[in-house]
């Protein structure tokens, strides 16, 4: 991470990829903001780093408004979002539960989305900024029992590429 980013929020932490993405940017200078549906997970590691914990449900647009506007208080608009929320549904593609599959592309696909649509116009106004969608390699090759973390993973995969395309035409 450069010098230019002060303040990241990572939405849908947790202590696996994106605990070790808020050391380094702790590290690296920035104020973190940690996004989850239980905060209370990130107790360990907000003691350990420094960072705040903000409860989210990302697929809720009142929810991913409320985040940016506590986080906006707590640090500013973030310079860095990083959306690592998700809900896995793994079986068979014939036995998966619609409803399963519906949370899971609500809170990877729609999630995503929402966060994105809410941290653009700050960045754009700065212009600086940088959105990280972490994803799986499921969204580019189809695995067995992995359908609908797929087709998740794959907007996640899409979605900076139209933001990208989007920011550029502004500028």
């Amino acid at each position: 991470m450069t010098a230019s980013f002060q303040s990241a929020l990572i939405v849908g932490a947790g202590m696996g990829l994106s605990a070790a993405l808020a050391r380094r940017l702790v590290h690296s200078g920035c104020s973190v903001a940690l996004a989850a549906r239980d905060i209370g997970k990130l107790e360990s590691l907000c003691a350990e780093t420094g960072a705040a914990a903000f409860p989210c449900d990302a697929q809720d647009p009142a929810e991913v408004t409320k985040l940016f506007d506590a986080v906006g208080r707590f640090a500013g608009p973030p310079d860095v979002v990083i959306y690592n929320a998700s809900a896995r549904v793994r079986g068979p593609f014939t036995t998966l539960a619609p409803d399963d599959v519906r949370r899971a592309l609500m809170v990877g696909a729609f999630g995503a989305f929402l966060v994105a649509q809410r941290a653009v116009p700050a960045m754009l106004e700065k212009g600086r900024g940088a959105i990280l969608f972490t994803g799986a390699s499921a969204s580019v090759k189809g695995y067995a029992e992995s359908a609908r973390s797929g087709r998740a993973a794959a907007t996640t995969t899409t979605t900076p590429r139209s933001i990208r395309m989007r920011s550029r035409k502004r500028t």
